[in-house]
């Protein structure tokens, strides 16, 4: 294993309410003392957005499973994941051990860069963003690493422009541990990883044992984009990526410390 940072991206239940997600900031904090201040927290917030676009009558859209941004609502949300969610987390991790968390946007101190995502298929998905893993890895975020502050980082990113991006949360995470590489990403989600046959988690997958699982009907339903995604963000980020559950916050500190936890997902077959 390497000593780059441990990359963890929550999202969902995790970050919905953030003041009652006690027991997961704790494992958080745990384990970034564990590395030695080595851990970059990501997180999204879709929920949250959906919910306030409906509040002031903004419709959510999307393409080939991909939300649309227009330019008139990507203030709307920049203000709710790089605002309130991202400021709800850091306050609550702050609460337990002050001063800790710093709460971040993709575009701060050039820590991602991002530029407008285009589809093959020639659809306009308006401000949203995809990363470049490209440049210094000696900036913001290695700073605050090395003097063992948390970076929390909401998936706004910013264009060379200058205007501001929606970029997804698992490729920000991605993108970031591909800068700066990551010893390994978690994608913390609903599920304790991949089960067997027989209910028990596996341990580590390649590309083919993805593959032969869902060919057998062992992986199936929402798990399956769930394990492609981690086996393409493997790929992408030149690490292994762990799916493990923010429900059992014991898991991420085990991670963190070579001991195991979820379904460690590598590249390859």
């Amino acid at each position: 294993m390497n000593d780059g940072p441990l990359v963890v991206k929550v999202g969902g239940a995790g970050v919905d309410d953030p003041a009652s997600g006690g027991a997961l900031w704790q494992a958080i904090i745990d384990a970034h003392h564990a590395l030695e201040g080595k851990l970059v927290l990501v997180h999204g917030g879709g929920r949250a957005v959906d919910e306030h676009l409906a509040r002031i009558g903004m419709k959510t859209e999307r393409v080939e499973g991909l939300r649309v941004t227009p330019p008139e609502q990507m203030g709307e949300i920049a203000g709710v994941l790089a605002g309130r969610v991202n400021k709800g987390v850091v306050g609550a991790i702050n609460a337990m051990s002050a001063g800790l968390a710093v709460g971040l946007c993709l575009g701060d101190g050039d820590l991602l860069r991002a530029e407008k995502k285009t589809l093959a298929s020639g659809a306009d998905l308006g401000r949203v963003g995809t990363p470049l893993a490209s440049g210094p890895t000696d900036g913001l975020l290695s700073v605050l690493m090395r003097n063992n502050l948390l970076a929390v980082v909401s998936s706004i990113g910013i264009g060379f422009d200058g205007g501001l991006l929606n970029v997804n949360a698992d490729d920000a995470a991605a993108g970031i541990a591909q800068r700066y590489k990551a010893r390994a990403l978690v994608l913390l989600t609903d599920v304790p990883g991949v089960l067997d046959e027989s209910k028990s988690l596996v341990a580590k997958l390649d590309g083919a044992g993805v593959e032969s699982m869902i060919s057998r009907g062992v992986i199936h339903g929402g798990m399956v984009p769930k394990v492609r995604a981690a086996l393409s963000a493997a790929s992408l980020a030149g690490c292994p990526v762990v799916i493990a559950t923010w429900a059992d916050p014991s898991a991420i500190v085990r991670i963190a410390r070579g001991q195991g936890g979820g379904t460690r997902i590598v590249a390859g077959a």
